[in-house]
């Protein structure tokens, strides 16, 4: 048997395990995590989060050492697939942050001492994480940041201004970008530090977005202090693992992220359907560019899924898929705009539980016009964080293509 054949043996091998975990632990009558009310919706990702860090299938590409699943990227895949299939979230919102972000970061760069303690406490939910990286007048720019770090004997004494920090007033952790050596060049003196919120010295003001929700904050750092040894990476380089970390952020999930804009668009020609929407010949024809759009991002997803089983970690290639889902996204919600037209006027019905980042509504979610003109609101933003668009394009026209600055 070659080894593409074993491969795919395999992952069915393990999609019947994971079908015979969701038989046994989800209820006969279980039609999806999108049919709950928003406070039911919660209380299910907490308890569902648990019984997948215990069984395995929470950080499912961590090592087995450290508390994770040790899955194969195809795996991944293939769970992301079933969970879509019954409405199950894989974790929960803040877990973009706490398990794809820094604890893949971790995993890179962190000491053995750091590993031990920090990622299983970020399985258990003990730790919760929040991102330090823009400030005012340090977004697309990154290295121009100017929040400051001072050693004070075995403490680092924190001071300045963090900014659409999504998810700070959940968070008792912040992973945060300071200049430790100000006379250093622009993208040196710079450090990553790993810093408890719960102090008199953190403040966290909420920011309401366009979807009604304050999901956003301010974070000001006066006198805040962190342990010497929470350093991430080298003082004075912490440029390489910042740069680490967005990889993980922009492309860790090409591979998974279209099922779950698969699940979105079919509810979307549902609802086309419903209002007779597809009897237009022009709206049947937006609605096959998106089919072909989901496709292509679907393809996508397939060769960065290659590269990582060849044993690349995301580098450069990952503004591709940033780029390419965060656009496709705004165009699809834009169309579901279309699709509802005069209901989208007022926002009626079941809100999505899922307001962080570009995320669509919960697998299983009814069609409301209130779930369609939120997840609209929010997908605006996905050309923005991580990286603007033409952030992501600079990267691919200078680091992929050669091009000149």
């Amino acid at each position: 048997m070659n080894d593409a054949a074993g491969s795919v043996s395999e992952a069915e091998a393990f999609r019947a395990k994971v079908r015979a975990f969701l038989d046994e632990e989800l209820p006969d009558d279980w039609s999806g995590v999108g049919q709950l009310d928003h406070d039911e919706a919660e209380a299910f990702a907490k308890r569902w989060r648990a019984t997948l860090a215990e069984r395995g299938f929470l950080a499912t590409s961590w090592p087995v050492e450290y508390g994770g699943g040790g899955l194969t990227e195809l795996e991944q895949v293939v769970l992301a697939e079933e969970f879509a299939r019954v409405g199950v979230p894989t974790g929960t919102m803040n877990d973009l942050f706490s398990i794809v972000m820094i604890g893949n970061t971790l995993l890179h760069w962190g000491t053995e001492e750091q590993k031990k303690h920090f990622l299983p406490r970020i399985l258990s939910g003990e730790d919760v994480w929040c991102q330090g990286y823009s400030e005012p007048g340090s977004g697309s720019d990154l290295a121009s940041l100017s929040t400051r770090a001072v050693l004070d004997d075995d403490e680092w004494v924190i001071n300045g201004q963090k900014i659409w920090t999504s998810g700070g007033h959940l968070a008792n952790w912040i992973f945060v970008l300071v200049r430790s050596n100000p006379d250093a060049p622009k993208h040196q003196g710079i450090s990553m530090l790993l810093v408890p919120m719960d102090q008199e010295g953190v403040e966290v003001r909420p920011i309401k977005n366009m979807g009604g929700e304050s999901d956003f904050n301010e974070v000001y750092f006066t006198n805040a202090r962190c342990p010497k040894e929470n350093v991430l990476g080298e003082v004075d380089h912490g440029w390489p693992v910042a740069m680490t970390l967005l990889g993980f952020e922009r492309g860790e999930s090409a591979a998974t992220l279209p099922i779950m804009f698969r699940d979105e668009l079919e509810r979307l020609f549902d609802l086309a359907r419903e209002n007779g929407a597809t009897e237009d010949p022009v709206m049947r024809a937006k609605l096959a560019d998106a089919y072909i759009g989901n496709e292509v991002m679907r393809f996508l997803g397939h060769d960065s899924l290659a590269r990582y089983l060849a044993g690349h970690a995301p580098g450069p290639d990952a503004a591709i898929n940033k780029l390419y889902w965060s656009e496709y996204h705004q165009q699809v919600s834009e169309l579901a705009i279309e699709v509802l037209d005069r209901e989208g006027l007022v926002a009626e019905g079941r809100r999505p539980t899922n307001t962080i980042m570009f995320q669509t509504d919960d697998v299983g979610a009814p069609s409301s016009s209130a779930s369609w003109i939120t997840t609209f609101a929010i997908a605006r933003s996905g050309t923005i964080y991580a990286g603007t668009s033409e952030i992501q394009k600079s990267i691919i026209g200078e680091k992929l293509l050669g091009l000149p600055k």
